[in-house]
C-alpha cells in the first residue's frame, strides 16, 4: 500500500479494554462513488498517495489500514440529550476505524465514520447517512476550519447507492458513508456510562489514559502538590479546551444545534454536525435545530450549555477526587470563556493582543455594536479585519451604518489595536483586496445541495470549498491556526 513516511499508525484505543467498545463489521454497500477526499489532511497523515480504488477500499469497504485497528470498533457511551439522561446511546451508525499520529504536531488522530452501518447501539435506526447530511458536514467543517474553530475534518465522502427515507428530508434520498478525522472520540458521555454502571476503576483508567494521550501538557504543568491528582488535572484541561471551543463558536457566528453530552469530546474539538447554522445577523436567540423548541441550544446559550455539560463530567470524577477540588475549576469556566472570546475576536479581526484589558474593552465594544444594530455578521468581520481601515469601510454596503454610534466608538477602539503581522503575507493581501466576505448561510447550503440533487453537479460545492480554503490561507494567526490545522 503506498503510504508515505508521514503515516504513523498508533491504534491506542484497544488499550482501554473491551468495556469501552464493540467490534463490528461495516455495511456492504451496493455502490462506491467517491465524492470528496480531503487531500490536504490525507497528506498530513501520510495517506495522500492512495489511488481512488485504494481510497474506496479503505474508506468505503473499510479494509484495515496497515498496522492499524484490525476491525472497526463501535464506541460505548451514554449521555444527556436535551438534559434528559439516555443510557441507550453509543455509536449507532459509526465506528472508530483507525488511529494515527499527526505528522506535524504528534497529536493522536482518529478516523471515525458516519453512516457505516448498524451496530449494537443502532436501536431502530438503519445505520446510514444521507448524502445531503454528508455534504452539510463538508460545508460545516470547511467553514469552521477557515474561521479558526477547532473542528473535526471531513476526510472522505463516498456515495453508496441506497435510497433512504427520512422525516426531515424529501424521500427517498441518496445515501453516503463519511469518514471524519478527529482529535479523539472520547466524550463526556463515555465517562457518564462508566459512572452510571459504577465502574470506578474503569473511570480511573480512562482518566489516566486521557491525561497521558490527549492532555500530557496538563501533567507537565502540574505542581508538586497536585501532580498526583489526575482527575482534577484532566478536568481543568477539559474545562479550558471546552471554554475555548465555545468562544470560537461564538466568534465564528456558529450554532451547533445539539450540544448533548455525547457531542462534547474531552479535547474540546467541535464535531458531529446535524442541524447547524451560521448567523446572518447577531441574534442570541437564534436556534439551529427545528426541534429545539425552548431554545436550549440557541447561539447565545451555547456557553451555558457547555458549562452544564462540564458539571456532568465533574459528577463522573467524584468517586476519584473530592468536590472541593473540582468546584473552583468548574466555577472558572466563565472567566476562561471570556478570555478566550477576546482572543478569538482579535483572531477574527486580524489584530494582535498587546494589552489584555484594552483588548477586552475593544472586543466588548464590537459585540455591543453587533448586538444593538444586528448588522450582517460576517460582513462586519470582513470589513473591520486588519484595523477597520477607512478605505475598506467606505467601500462597504454598511458604510452609512459605520458612520453612526455605536459603530463609531467600536471602530475607534479597533483602530487603536495593532494588526497581526500575518496579514502582510501575499495570501492575506490578495484575499483582503476582495469586496465581499465568504459567508455560509442556509440559502447557499440549500443551493449547493440542489445542484447536486437535481443535476449531479458537484462543481459549485468544489468551488465553495476552494474559496473557504482561501479564507483559511489568508487568516492564520502568527503561530498557526488555533486548532493546529494547516492554514491553506
Amino acid at each position: 500500500m503506498p503510504v508515505t513516511e508521514r503515516y504513523r499508525p498508533d491504534p491506542r484505543h484497544p488499550e482501554l479494554g473491551s468495556l469501552f467498545y464493540d467490534p463490528v463489521p461495516a455495511a456492504d454497500f451496493p455502490q462506491h462513488i467517491l465524492r470528496f477526499r480531503n487531500d490536504r489532511w490525507a497528506a498530513r497523515v501520510g495517506l495522500e498517495a492512495l489511488s481512488e480504488a485504494e481510497w474506496i477500499e479503505h474508506f468505503g469497504r473499510f479494509a484495515p489500514l496497515p498496522d492499524n485497528l484490525g476491525e472497526p470498533l463501535a464506541l460505548r457511551y451514554h449521555g444527556h440529550q436535551f438534559r434528559v439522561y439516555n443510557p441507550d446511546l453509543g455509536d449507532g451508525r459509526g465506528f472508530l476505524f483507525a488511529q494515527m499520529r499527526d505528522a506535524e504536531d504528534g497529536r493522536l488522530l482518529d478516523l471515525g465514520t458516519k453512516g457505516s452501518g448498524q451496530t449494537p447501539w443502532s436501536r431502530s435506526g438503519d445505520g446510514r447517512l444521507t448524502l445531503k447530511g454528508g455534504v452539510r458536514e463538508i460545508l460545516a467543517t470547511e467553514t469552521l476550519e477557515a474561521r479558526g474553530v477547532p473542528t473535526s475534518k471531513t476526510f472522505s465522502l463516498i456515495e453508496t447507492g441506497e435510497k433512504l427515507y427520512r422525516g426531515d428530508e424529501p424521500s427517498p434520498t441518496r445515501s453516503a458513508v463519511m469518514v471524519r478525522l478527529s482529535h479523539s472520540h472520547i466524550r463526556i458521555g463515555t465517562f457518564q456510562r462508566l459512572r452510571a454502571q459504577e465502574e470506578v476503576e474503569a473511570i480511573r483508567r480512562l482518566v489516566d489514559y486521557c491525561l497521558a494521550v490527549y492532555h500530557p501538557q496538563a501533567a507537565d504543568r502540574a505542581t508538586i502538590a497536585d501532580a498526583n491528582d489526575a482527575p482534577a488535572l484532566l478536568y481543568e484541561a477539559v474545562v479550558q479546551a471546552v471554554a475555548e471551543l465555545g468562544a470560537a463558536w461564538f466568534a465564528a457566528g456558529f450554532v451547533h444545534g445539539v450540544l448533548n453530552t455525547d457531542n462534547i469530546v474531552i479535547t474540546g474539538e467541535s464535531f458531529d454536525y446535524g442541524p447547524w447554522r451560521f448567523l446572518e445577523r447577531y441574534d442570541p436567540h437564534f436556534t439551529a435545530a427545528y426541534f429545539d423548541h425552548g431554545g436550549l441550544y440557541a447561539y447565545g446559550r451555547q456557553a451555558e450549555a457547555l458549562h452544564w455539560n462540564l458539571a456532568r463530567l465533574a459528577e463522573c470524577l467524584l468517586p476519584l477526587t473530592p468536590v472541593e477540588r473540582l468546584e473552583p475549576i468548574y466555577q472558572s469556566f466563565s472567566e476562561r470563556f471570556d478570555k478566550a472570546l477576546v482572543a478569538q475576536t482579535f483572531y477574527r479581526l486580524g489584530l494582535a493582543v498587546k494589552d489584555a484589558e484594552a483588548a477586552r474593552t475593544t472586543a466588548h465594544a464590537l459585540w455591543a455594536a453587533l448586538h444593538e444594530t444586528e448588522a450582517p455578521f460576517e460582513r462586519v468581520f470582513f470589513d473591520l479585519t486588519g484595523g477597520a481601515r477607512p478605505e475598506r469601510l467606505a467601500e462597504s454596503p454598511l458604510a452609512e451604518l459605520y458612520a453612526n454610534e455605536p459603530w463609531t466608538s467600536a471602530i475607534e477602539a479597533v483602530r487603536t489595536e495593532a494588526p497581526s503581522p500575518h496579514l502582510q503575507g501575499p495570501a492575506a493581501q490578495a484575499f483582503w483586496a476582495q469586496r465581499a466576505p465568504e459567508d455560509m448561510l442556509i440559502d447557499e447550503v440549500e443551493s449547493l445541495w440542489s445542484a447536486i440533487d437535481r443535476e449531479d453537479d458537484w462543481a459549485p460545492l468544489e468551488a465553495k470549498v476552494a474559496r473557504l480554503r482561501e479564507v483559511g490561507a489568508a487568516t492564520p494567526p502568527p503561530d498557526g491556526p488555533p486548532d493546529g490545522s494547516p492554514g491553506g
